[in-house]
């Protein structure tokens, strides 16, 4: 707790401005906003004086802290322990009863033109009238002033703003500045270094339905910020953004924040060789978060929902030769929206905010009848792949679907029909999991009823059967194929210091997931994030089995964990619809990776409401895979798993009447930190890991090895899998096993795959 008190060597007045009134001022400051230079790092002994050299420093408005201070007003962000702050202001004359006007959270102190006027200990809740002494009045001149503040923090809010004010004028405070620049990190990734508009995300993005022909939109657009309230494509644009990477992002260009009164807008050129017979889609991999998408000055869709893939049939609107594309965003972030983890201000376990476009955007031309999508199951018992195809532009009464499969090149299978789904049955068939993730292509022909083939794309599946069993002790247990594994994996969250929620590049991405493979890791918890489709497509070829959350956002009810009894926060049924929406998008762009598990509605409560209705109907819409309905709580009796979190150790708190019917799983755990100095997001603020920091890096593999043979005993009593936090480090958290900025593995692969073995010598398949 910190304490409430004010000290001060040189103050004779302290008034709550809650009881004053606030005429315009008189004497001193208009209190227009004022600009500070400002450092977080300790400077040399002279830096309160008015000569000192702060031209390295960097500059902003005050105040500065964190918004969930009471009483702030803050326009700079500041969350680290210390800042020093200095700026010039002037005096017509020296008022008779000078003042501080000053909150302060915590310690502070004040120097006005090199001279120390006042000491601040602890913190205030509110902005205060501090009248200066006859000592510290002689620091005042007429004409220009100094005034230099450290302030310094150790935990809870914080905040700092001084003024110097004539304490019978006293003036009223200016509105806080719209911070529009998020935090500007050193940090970048090798393949970040690499990035142009020429080679950003070239790669075809979605393999699990090829067509040869595309066109790739991703490079340099043209962007502009303009009030939420323009509906009107802006005739001078603000400068380029590289797409796909977020406005915020370093890799964008931009670096701005987006606020919730405003709309980002974009524009490129885009050249269409043909428009007969064909229809023409524009298809986004995702878009944060609301967006309206124009071709040649037509209207042709919107979408709303930040983390999944959509097309928009622009073929009304396009022609030959060169096309205009614009599109508008509108991002309120904090509100109803899903967002998972982005925050107006980041702290802790909250990151930076992402808007606009943010993956792959890109071009395709289709037959007028065309394969939209595959929905595929597998069945590993009978070696059944039920196929059903999703055909746009034909009812599909005449239509005819072949179906042929190839094992290494070579064709095994070939089967046609007209039903809505077909069963195709592989003889002999070679089974997908992680020590041997066997993956069949499929090339799917739509054809008229007189055999003229139609549209063509190629896909693939792996045949696998997930499940749960009851072992001999009488604990569930999860299955893959009829055997029992461990599922072992990490809280992987795919935040990158350059491009945010997009990763640098296509190989960047893969890198995280080789090394976890190489880790002995089998599972990966994906934490409220929706991935590009290409990233599951690597866990389908390297058989990483995913733990695939849905994205959070909205009103939370009180955490309660696992306890019983818990409640639902209450949602509005316009916000459960569109969180049902987005749900589904997200379950039918990813439903036919055979490498996704378990679906995860909930964690930790956040947004967490009518959780049987959610829990029943994602049973129901996807039967193939297991439901954890609430990782880490609250614990509602639907779906297949009881999930507990407990840092920084793993422990599970047993009930068996509550336990009897679910699979036990440790949810997350871990989350050891270790700093690498030179690679950390922001040196200066408070960087953490759960259970405060290791005094080396002896005592942070210690940790390790102990949360491993804790986890080791609680599988023995019936804990069917373990998620440990995290890959990598994420801004302030610093508790990855590789540095945010994919430079330095804390634990080489290697190591982590023999430390691991215990808790996987027994109970993998087969």
């Amino acid at each position: 707790m910190k304490p409430r008190r004010i000290h001060s060597k040189n103050l004779l007045i302290a008034i709550t401005l809650s009881a004053i009134c606030f005429p315009s001022i008189g004497l001193g400051e208009t209190l227009e906003l004022a600009k500070w230079k400002y450092n977080f790092r300790k400077p040399r002994n002279r830096w309160m004086q008015p000569d000192f050299d702060d031209s390295r420093w960097m500059e902003g408005f005050g105040g500065f802290g964190t918004r969930e201070t009471p009483g702030q007003r803050v326009s700079t962000s500041w969350n680290g322990n210390d800042i020093w702050m200095r700026r010039s202001f002037t005096l017509p004359e020296v008022p008779a009863r000078p003042a501080l006007l000053v909150h302060h959270d915590e310690d502070a102190e004040v120097f006005i033109n090199g001279k120390k006027v006042a000491d601040l200990d602890g913190y205030i809740t509110e902005y205060q009238v501090v009248e200066l002494d006859d000592a510290a009045k002689k620091a005042l001149k007429a004409g220009e002033n100094f005034l230099a503040v450290h302030c310094h923090q150790t935990g809870g809010g914080q905040y700092i703003d001084v003024h110097v004010i004539d304490a019978d004028n006293v003036p009223e405070l200016p509105e806080p500045a719209r911070e529009t620049k998020p935090f500007q990190t050193e940090l970048i990734t090798s393949w970040g270094v690499e990035v142009t508009p020429e080679n950003a995300w070239t790669e075809y993005p979605r393999p699990a339905l090829v067509r040869d022909e595309w066109q790739n939109l991703n490079g340099n657009w043209n962007y502009a910020i303009t009030p939420k309230s323009q509906r009107k494509a802006p005739e001078k644009w603000d400068g380029e953004i590289l797409v796909p990477f977020p406005l915020e992002s370093k890799l964008s260009g931009v670096q701005r924040l987006l606020a919730s009164d405003e709309a980002l807008w974009y524009q490129r050129s885009v050249t269409i060789e043909k428009t007969e017979d064909v229809r023409t889609l524009l298809n986004f991999e995702a878009v944060d978060y609301h967006c309206e998408v124009w071709l040649n000055g037509t209207h042709v869709g919107e979408h709303t929902g930040g983390n999944v893939p959509f097309s928009i049939d622009a073929t009304d609107a396009a022609k030959v030769g060169k096309n205009v594309l614009v599109v508008r965003v509108e991002d309120a972030t904090e509100e109803w929206q899903l967002r998972g983890k982005q925050v107006l201000n980041p702290r802790g376990i909250w990151y930076t905010q992402v808007s606009g476009i943010w993956q792959t955007v890109w071009v395709e031309q289709v037959p007028k009848a065309y394969i939209a999508d595959l929905k595929i199951r597998t069945d590993a018992e009978t070696g059944t792949v039920s196929l059903k195809p999703v055909i746009e532009g034909s009812s599909g009464d005449s239509n005819q679907i072949e179906v042929i499969v190839r094992d290494g090149g070579t064709e095994i299978l070939r089967e046609s029909g007209t039903a809505e789904t077909l069963e195709l049955t592989i003889p002999d068939a070679k089974l997908w999991s992680p020590s041997s993730p066997h993956l069949y292509d499929l090339i799917v022909n739509l054809k008229s009823q007189d055999g003229t083939l139609l549209d063509s794309v190629e896909s693939y599946t792996g045949v696998r059967t997930v499940g749960k069993i009851r072992d001999a002790d009488g604990h569930w247990r999860l299955t893959l194929n009829g055997e029992v594994i461990f599922h072992w994996g990490t809280l992987d969250q795919g935040w990158w210091p350059d491009g945010l929620l997009t990763p640098p590049s296509d190989e960047a991405m893969l890198f995280d997931i080789e090394y976890l493979r190489d880790a002995g890791f089998n599972m990966i918890r994906k934490h409220i994030k929706v991935e590009p489709r290409r990233y599951y497509t690597y866990c389908d070829q390297m058989g990483m089995l995913v733990w695939q959350d849905q994205v959070s956002g909205g009103q939370n009810p009180p955490w309660t964990r696992l306890e019983p009894e818990p409640n639902d926060a209450e949602w509005p049924e316009e916000q459960h619809e569109q969180f049902m929406v987005e749900f589904e998008e997200m379950v039918s762009a990813l439903e036919s990776h055979p490498s996704i598990v378990v679906w995860t509605p909930f964690n930790e409560a956040w947004g967490q409401h009518r959780t049987v209705e959610v829990g029943e109907w994602i049973a129901e819409r996807d039967p193939t895979r297991t439901i954890n309905i609430a990782s880490g709580g609250n614990f509602w009796p639907v779906g297949d798993i009881v999930d507990a979190h407990a840092y920084p150790h793993p422990s599970f708190p047993f009930e068996p009447d509550r336990d009897a019917n679910f699979v036990m799983v440790m949810g997350e755990f871990g989350g050891h930190g270790y700093p690498i100095r030179e690679h950390l997001w922001d040196a200066s603020r408070r960087n953490w890991g759960y259970g405060g920091l290791p005094e080396n890096k002896e005592e942070y593999r210690a940790r390790y090895l102990e949360s491993i043979r804790l986890l080791t005993e609680l599988k023995e009593q019936g804990i069917a899998a373990g998620v440990y936090t995290q890959t990598t480090d994420v801004e302030g958290e610093i508790n990855g096993l590789i540095t945010y900025d994919r430079k330095v593995i804390k634990i080489p692969a290697q190591e982590l795959k023999k430390i691991h073995e215990p808790l996987l010598d027994d109970a993998s398949e087969e």
